[in-house]
């Protein structure tokens, strides 16, 4: 922009002050979208594909990482008895275990709804069982840990508090299953946030260019805004406004597109993956997630005009 604009005088607007304004930027960008229907289109079109691309990859990231949650509701510590402990003693005993921290449920396993379980276990097989008897197999406390200590280190250091109430014998817990799965959930959310990060990057760059194409077919429109003598804001406000718009459409589509083709799978899931869906435990984003998203979209608009204008209007 010219120092000689710099004495112009700007003509007031009809409503002035900041909703004044906005209003007046925001029909401006709309009437520019209108204006630029074709270009606008492939701007939104382009934020929808790669935001649906991310969508996606959050989508199987979340389902992966809730079956995986799911499969660590099976670390189990066993604590066993030597002999049956009378029902008072069990009580008291429970109730110790229950106090320590990472606790989550105590159920107690008599001798002989341990032999209840073995023969239904082996059913079809019951000339295994012949001689033996209840009193062969012990009574045990089967406790579930919290989501929060079921890692290597917290089950080690909670079974050896186990191993210190008196009246316990023997406790196993599965050391080398819990071992693998820990190792298999770290591997699992390293290889995520490294996916997440390198999708991430490659939506911010491709967004970026295709606003920063757009703006840059229209660079005859800023310079005469300049040579006029509109300040900076004047000129960026409108632009600024369209990106937000374009980003907040291009979100909705591809929130829109993944909702199709989520419901296009559970409906043909079972057909070629052989699952059941349902059984599954397969969901849908949640609500935070798709808010993410939307402000992930505007955010993405907003940058990318804001970058591509500096192109072209020193700030």
């Amino acid at each position: 922009m010219s120092k000689g604009n710099k004495g112009a005088v700007r003509p007031k607007l009809e409503q002035e002050g900041f909703f004044g304004r906005f209003s007046y930027f925001s029909s401006r960008a709309v009437a520019n979208l209108r204006q630029n229907v074709f270009v606008s289109a492939v701007t939104v079109g382009t934020i929808a594909l790669a935001l649906l691309i991310a969508s996606l990859f959050l989508l199987v990231y979340v389902n992966l990482d809730g079956m995986a949650q799911g499969w660590s509701d099976k670390v189990q510590v066993t604590a066993y008895f030597d002999q049956e402990p009378a029902p008072l003693v069990v009580a008291a005993l429970k109730g110790r275990v229950q106090a320590l921290p990472g606790t989550a449920k105590v159920i107690f396993v008599s001798q002989a709804e341990a032999e209840k379980r073995l023969r239904s276990r082996l059913k079809g097989q019951e000339s295994l069982l012949e001689g033996i008897t209840q009193e062969v197999l012990p009574a045990s406390l089967e406790i579930r840990l919290d989501r929060e200590h079921r890692d290597n280190d917290s089950v080690a250091a909670y079974v050896r508090k186990l191993k210190q109430i008196q009246g316990i014998n023997e406790v196993q817990y599965g050391e080398e299953w819990v071992q693998r799965f820990n190792s298999f959930m770290n591997l699992f959310r390293l290889m995520g946030g490294l996916l997440g990060a390198f999708l991430t990057i490659t939506v911010l760059f491709i967004v970026s260019n295709t606003i920063k194409l757009t703006i840059y077919a229209r660079k005859d429109e800023l310079e005469l805004l300049g040579l006029v003598g509109a300040t900076r804001f004047f000129i960026k406000a409108p632009f600024l406004i369209e990106g937000v718009l374009q980003g907040a459409a291009g979100a909705v589509i591809s929130l829109l597109a993944l909702l199709a083709c989520y419901y296009t799978f559970l409906k043909n899931a079972g057909d070629f993956l052989g699952i059941n869906p349902a059984s599954a435990g397969l969901s849908f984003l949640p609500a935070t997630h798709l808010a993410g998203i939307v402000a992930g979209g505007v955010l993405l608009g907003f940058i990318g005009s804001a970058t591509s204008l500096k192109r072209f209007i020193n700030v």
